[in-house]
């Protein structure tokens, strides 16, 4: 396997100082899960809306698909199968904990075109997009396949509101990125990984510096696709514990 990495950077709320094969697309994994958030905040639906926990979903290449529970991280909205859960607490779950059965709920609770209008509004390019469910083995096989660039999530997250960003600050996943800041560091991040990549973006809130954002995509050999023995993770540690010691510098960048 060829590796590619990927990094934008970017203090926030400014234009990026650092761009390194930004633009060169990878599978999205669960960054795409950043699009269905700001679509779930966005359509406007009661959070407290219970939503049918079920676990068959249309695929995008007709026909349907299910989660495999072992492949699921989290366990809450699989003891929830077969009765409802309210809409706010699927995404707080598909965020925390990255849970597949919520964001397949999340994403048919909002459909499929509010999550492209989440990448539209970004800015985001044709490289970037969201046109499956996460687990749509038939449609990914039938090329239809979640994509992103480093630099599309990077206009991601400038896109989006403040309460979504709140969100992504209860991230439980606190490796890769968040590995490389010193302990407590205040960040908004999601991650995403599985065998061959290991992806992550975040705004970070130094105490003693301007707020930024980094955002690293990995796809090669180094990805496990384990959730935190994972030798690219420790790779994306190593990049952002790089980036911190130049906190400081990053707006004078020109």
């Amino acid at each position: 396997m060829t590796a590619m990495l990927s990094l934008a950077l970017a203090p926030w709320g400014r234009p990026p100082v650092l761009l390194r094969n930004a633009d060169v697309p990878h599978y999205a994994a669960s960054t795409m899960k950043i699009a269905v958030l700001a679509a779930v905040h966005r359509s406007g639906l009661d959070p407290d809306r219970q939503i049918p926990v079920v676990n068959r979903f249309p695929s995008a290449a007709g026909g349907s698909y299910a989660h495999s529970r072992a492949e699921d991280g989290d366990p809450e909205p699989w003891a929830r199968l077969g009765g409802t859960a309210p809409l706010g607490w699927l995404a707080e779950r598909m965020v925390r904990h990255s849970s597949n059965l919520a964001t397949s709920l999340c994403q048919s609770a909002v459909g499929h075109p509010a999550v492209a209008e989440v990448w539209r509004r970004a800015g985001a390019s044709a490289a970037s997009g969201s046109p499956r469910g996460i687990e749509d083995a038939a449609a990914r096989a039938a090329g239809i396949d979640n994509t992103v660039t480093a630099h599309d999530l990077l206009r991601l997250l400038a896109s989006l509101e403040p309460a979504v960003l709140a969100q992504l600050e209860h991230n439980a996943h606190a490796v890769d990125l968040a590995a490389g800041l010193p302990p407590g560091t205040r960040l908004a991040s999601k991650n995403g990984w599985v065998d061959g990549v290991r992806h992550s973006a975040a705004v970070i809130h130094p105490p003693d510096a301007p707020p930024y954002a980094l955002v690293v995509c990995y796809t090669g050999p180094l990805a496990n696709g384990q959730d935190t023995d994972d030798p690219a993770a420790r790779l994306l540690a190593r990049l952002s514990s790089r980036v911190w010691v130049h906190r400081r510098d990053l707006d004078h960048v020109t």
